[in-house]
């Protein structure tokens, strides 16, 4: 579960984000669309601690985002491709990732077996940085990557 409580953003005296009570519960699908500048990126970003609010927290499962890195061990994330690692191919940023989920090499090539139709054998393999990936598929690689290790929330 996610939840904010009197969560608030602002930049310079400006407010980007102002949610007094927010709730995502477990097992839901949730999708947030909004104007630019209404404050998406913000949301989430907070939600990831990459940044700090004004006021208010995230709880991420009962875990306060901003005191704790409990919750990062089962939440999985991609915003954009800043979330890769550019100068990696995807075979190198899997691994990667898969160590950092307690994965071994074949963990990480079975799980990648369940993507080979995603991939359309263009990803896996190829020897290409994802740098050098078109940007569908440099999103295909860090949706992936977010989806590693079986995270419960992503």
């Amino acid at each position: 579960m996610i939840q904010a409580i009197n969560l608030q953003k602002a930049y310079n005296g400006t407010t980007v984000l102002d949610l007094p009570e927010f709730k995502i519960n477990n097992g839901e699908v949730f999708g947030l669309v909004g104007n630019n500048g209404a404050g998406k990126t913000t949301f989430f970003s907070l939600v990831l601690d990459l940044i700090r609010a004004t006021r208010g927290k995230i709880l991420i499962n009962e875990i306060p985002v901003a005191k704790s890195e409990e919750w990062k061990e089962h939440t999985g994330a991609y915003i954009d491709e800043s979330f890769t690692i550019g100068y990696l191919t995807p075979d190198e940023y899997f691994n990667f990732i898969g160590e950092l989920r307690e994965m071994n090499a074949n963990d990480v090539a079975a799980f990648l077996a369940d993507f080979k139709e995603f991939f359309n054998d263009e990803i896996v393999g190829k020897k290409k940085y994802i740098r050098d990936l078109s940007k569908g598929n440099q999103k295909k690689v860090g949706v992936v990557g977010a989806l590693m290790g079986k995270p419960e929330l992503v």
